[in-house]
């Protein structure tokens, strides 16, 4: 599965405002693995970037004025990103300007999912954390992401922190499958994608049985759980069983 992990920076906050677009800043995940091959541009708006802007991330009319404007990057961009999965944070607001941007260089271009769908982060992260702060700053603290170099906002880094961030969010159990690049196929060891063969001839495994100390802490404890709550489960279900 290819997916592209993607940011961009603008001079403001509204495209319908004649707002652009300066930066774009991509990750390719490959079945979850970031590859390298990242798509990055700064881009000339033709228009001042506010100061105030300048302050979220840091880039100034003066390292813009030797930028390609959009169209010349366009059909790279969009062949870049075409079959993918787009994951974005707060997606609406890139997924606008963008669309802006394309509307920009006359009919034919489309739109952006024309090209690829999107996975829109911030709502996966409300369905997960309903009533909590789910920036993407809040997002990394929450999931013990790295994020110190976040002093400016800035497309690529923002897309390789949500990319580490949407894979902490999304992994779940399948981390403890993860593989390194050299076990992906089958070796002389018995391992085939991720699937460890125990020998035949290994030793039994030793059974230990509880002794009567710890039989009797444990009534205990569900003498506890019955008062505190009306019932303990592992009662009701007769115990441990057979098992």
């Amino acid at each position: 599965m290819r997916q592209i992990v993607l940011d961009t920076e603008t001079t403001g906050l509204e495209w319908s405002q004649g707002d652009r677009v300066i930066e774009i800043g991509c990750v390719e995940l490959i079945d979850r693995r970031p590859t390298g091959n990242n798509f990055h541009e700064y881009l000339n708006p033709d228009r001042e970037v506010p100061q105030e802007a300048v302050q979220v991330h840091g880039i100034t009319n003066e390292f813009l004025v030797d930028k390609p404007r959009f169209h010349e990057v366009a059909e790279r961009f969009v062949e870049y990103i075409r079959g993918s999965e787009l994951v974005i944070h707060n997606a609406a607001f890139d997924v606008g300007f963008l669309d802006y941007e394309l509307s920009r260089l006359g009919k034919g271009w489309g739109r952006v999912d024309d090209f690829a769908s999107v996975l829109d982060t911030l709502l996966v992260a409300r369905e997960r954390h309903p009533g909590q702060r789910n920036s993407l700053d809040a997002l990394c603290k929450r999931y013990d992401v790295d994020n110190t170099q976040r002093e400016l906002h800035g497309a690529l880094l923002d897309a390789r922190i949500l990319a580490d961030v949407y894979l902490a969010m999304t992994g779940g159990q399948k981390a403890l499958f993860a593989l390194d690049d050299d076990e992906g196929q089958a070796n002389d060891q018995g391992t085939e994608r991720g699937i460890r063969r125990l020998s035949a001839d290994r030793p039994v495994l030793a059974v230990v049985r509880p002794g009567e100390r710890e039989l009797q802490a444990h009534e205990a404890l569900l003498d506890r759980i019955d008062k505190a709550s009306g019932a303990a489960r592992w009662r009701q279900q007769g115990g441990a069983g057979d098992a």
